[in-house]
């Protein structure tokens, strides 16, 4: 018996030295879950870890500014530069990896409605997962609901699009992943999803390309065989542009 409470006393104490991504990341790999830039991993984060995320990023990001030779000791810009970065990624512009999916109430479609319907534009703030830059964009999304479409409140998409693009993304794959979601939540007839933004990766570094945007689409359903609808679609949102 005190060989086992030595055991259980032992691990304790190597389960408190592991820091806390290895912890999660062996979840995630236990599981068999992808864990790539653009996933959430919520589910697999446990009470209070995320604040021990916190700390261990605060904590390597001091490295990575003790490397750039920046003597953040004496430098009083950049002295709790680690701990204000660390709090941007984790609890702001890449939450959409740590935190669950937003609750979305669901309406019944109760009158049947079957017209287009367009939400936006919707502001668009993400980071590009290459080089960690600024996405800044908007984003229009079109629905073409039946009478067994779920319902859900305008601000509901202006949520999920935040949940979505609060992650290091590419463009192509972030709309994807948006009319997904969409779709698993309302089944229309139809979906379409537009978005346009800026790429501080092209504009920030690299050629340095001020003016130049990223345009693309995902059309689901009627808005892929119905021409009318789908131009129908475009047209207006360009007219709002």
């Amino acid at each position: 018996m005190f060989r086992e409470l030595a055991d259980m006393k032992k691990d304790k104490q190597t389960d408190e030295g592991t820091p806390v991504s290895v912890k999660i990341r062996e979840r995630l790999q236990a599981a068999n879950k992808r864990f790539h830039a653009n996933d959430n991993i919520s589910e697999f984060i446990e009470p209070g870890e995320l604040e021990k995320l916190l700390d261990e990023v605060q904590e390597k990001m001091q490295g990575v500014l003790d490397s750039m030779v920046i003597d953040t000791e004496h430098d009083h810009n950049t002295r709790a530069t680690a701990r204000r970065v660390a709090k941007m990624y984790v609890n702001e512009v890449f939450s959409g990896r740590y935190v669950a999916q937003p609750a979305i109430t669901e309406f019944p479609n109760a009158e049947h409605l079957n017209e287009l319907m367009i939400v936006g534009p919707i502001t668009v703030r993400s980071a590009c997962s290459h080089h960690l830059c600024p996405v800044i964009g908007k984003i229009w999304i079109g629905v073409l609901p039946n009478k067994n479409t779920n319902v859900i409140g305008l601000s509901k998409y202006a949520r999920l699009v935040d949940w979505i693009m609060g992650r290091p993304q590419i463009q192509e794959e972030a709309i994807i992943q948006l009319a997904d979601l969409i779709v698993d939540k309302t089944r229309p007839d139809g979906l379409a999803v537009v978005m346009e933004a800026s790429h501080f990766c092209m504009s920030w570094r690299g050629v340095r390309e001020m003016d130049s945007k990223m345009l693309n689409s995902v059309m689901r359903g009627a808005f892929l065989t119905n021409p009318e609808l789908r131009r129908e679609f475009l047209s207006l949102i360009a007219a709002r542009k």
